[in-house]
C-alpha cells in the first residue's frame, strides 16, 4: 500500500528539485540544482555564461516541514570569464543561501522570528541548533538600515531586544511588522538598544509607509518608549505582554531564591530534598503542574507562606491579563490588585509596581 503524500511549494527561485529523502535521524533532505545559466565575474563584474563545472556539495538548513528538520543539498555551478586575463572562474551566488552559512536565508529569518519574546538559549534548544549558530544569525543580519522596498503597509511594528552574548550588555534589536491578516514579517536587526538607535529607526521609514503604522509594540525599556513617543506622537505605544509578565514573575522568582536559601539552612537534608523542582512549581500555572510538582508546591508553601501569597497574587494578575475586558475595567482590576499586594505585606512586586506606574499611560498587549 502506498503512503499518502502531499506537495508543498519550495518557494525558492531558480531551482529544480532532483530528489527528496529522509535520513536516519528523520531529517528531510532535498537535493536541488540551480536553473540559472550565468553569474557575474568576480573580477570585472560582467555577466558570464561559460559553464566550468561544479563546486563541492553544500548542505544548508531550510524551513522545517511537518516538524522535521529540513536541509537543501546542492552543488554550486562555476562559470568562466573569457574576457579577463587568465580567464578566471567564478562560483555562482544564490539569493537564497549566503556562501559559508550553515543556513538558508529563509531559515535565518525563521530563527530571528523565533527569538521574538524568547532567548538565544531557548531557541537553540527548541530548534536543536547550537547557541553560537543562533548568535551567528543575529550577527549576520545586523544592519543600520531596514530595506523598506518590499512593503506597502506596516500595521503594527514590533521591537524586541536580544542579548548578543550571555552575561554581556550587548544587544541587537529585532524589528518586525504584523499585518492585518496576522502575518508577522522580519524587517531587520538593528545594532544596540540606545535611544539614538531607536529614534533613527522611525526617521528612516519612508513617508508612504509612516501613515500605515497604527501601533508600535516594545518592552518596558524607557529608551524605546521615549524615542517612539517623540518620533511618533500619534502612534499608540504598546508594551508587549511577554515583558510585562516577565517583570512581575521575576519578582516572585527572586523571592523563591531567597526562601530556598533560607530553607536550606533551616530544614533537614531530607526535608529540603522534597523541595526539588521549586523553580517550576512557582513559574508554572496551577493547571500546568503535574502531581509531583503539586506535592512539592504544597510542601514549599507550608514552609514559606509569603511565597504562597506571592504566587497567588502572581496568578491573579495573570488572570486579569487573560480576561477579555475593556481597558478601563482592566485598570480598575489592576488597581485593586495593587491594593491587595500592599495589604499582603510581600515586597517582591515593589519594582514591578513602580515600573507599572511609570507606564500607566501605555497600552499592554494580550
Amino acid at each position: 500500500m502506498s503512503k499518502a503524500q502531499v506537495s508543498i511549494p519550495l518557494e525558492i527561485p531558480d531551482v529544480r528539485i532532483l530528489k527528496t529523502e529522509i535520513n536516519q535521524r528523520g531529517d528531510l533532505i532535498i537535493t536541488v540544482e540551480s536553473t540559472r545559466t550565468e553569474t557575474h565575474c568576480r573580477k570585472c563584474g560582467q555577466p558570464i555564461s561559460k559553464f566550468h563545472g561544479h563546486d563541492s556539495w553544500v548542505t544548508a538548513r531550510y524551513l522545517p516541514v511537518f516538524g522535521r528538520a529540513t536541509y537543501l543539498r546542492y552543488r554550486p555551478r562555476r562559470y568562466q570569464c573569457l574576457d579577463c586575463d587568465g580567464q578566471p572562474t567564478t562560483t555562482e551566488r544564490l539569493a537564497w543561501h549566503e556562501s559559508g552559512s550553515p543556513h538558508t536565508t529563509a531559515y535565518d529569518s525563521y530563527l530571528l522570528l523565533q527569538l521574538v519574546n524568547s532567548t538565544v538559549e531557548n531557541v537553540s534548544i527548541k530548534e536543536d541548533v547550537s547557541y553560537d549558530r543562533v548568535l551567528g544569525v543575529l550577527e549576520r543580519r545586523i544592519a543600520a538600515k531596514v530595506d523598506w522596498s518590499p512593503y506597502t503597509r506596516l500595521g503594527v511594528l514590533g521591537l524586541d531586544e536580544i542579548a548578543l552574548l550571555k552575561g554581556h550588555r550587548d544587544f541587537g534589536l529585532i524589528v518586525t511588522a504584523r499585518f492585518a491578516d496576522g502575518k508577522v514579517v522580519l524587517l531587520g536587526v538593528l545594532p544596540g538598544r540606545k535611544k539614538k538607535t531607536v529614534a533613527n529607526f522611525p526617521r528612516s521609514i519612508p513617508e508612504r509607509l509612516k501613515s500605515t503604522i497604527h501601533s508600535a509594540c516594545c518592552d518596558m525599556y524607557e529608551g524605546y518608549t521615549e524615542a517612539l513617543s517623540e518620533e511618533w506622537p500619534k502612534v499608540r505605544i504598546v508594551i508587549d505582554r511577554f515583558h510585562v509578565a516577565k517583570t512581575y514573575r521575576d519578582g516572585v522568582d527572586g523571592l523563591r531564591k531567597q526562601e530556598m536559601k533560607r530553607l536550606k539552612s533551616t530544614l533537614s537534608k531530607e526535608e529540603y530534598k522534597q523541595l526539588k523542582g521549586s523553580l517550576w512549581v512557582v513559574r508554572k500555572r496551577p493547571q500546568d503542574l503535574n502531581s509531583e510538582q503539586k506535592r512539592a508546591q504544597q510542601f514549599l508553601f507550608e514552609y514559606s507562606p509569603d511565597l504562597k501569597t506571592a504566587y497567588e497574587l502572581q496568578e491573579q494578575l495573570t488572570d486579569i491579563f487573560d480576561e477579555p475586558i475593556s481597558k478601563s475595567i482592566a485598570k480598575t482590576k489592576i488597581r485593586d490588585w495593587m491594593e491587595r499586594v500592599s495589604a499582603s505585606g510581600v515586597k517582591c512586586f515593589d519594582a514591578f509596581i513602580k515600573t507599572l506606574n511609570r507606564f500607566s499611560n501605555a497600552s499592554f498587549s494580550t
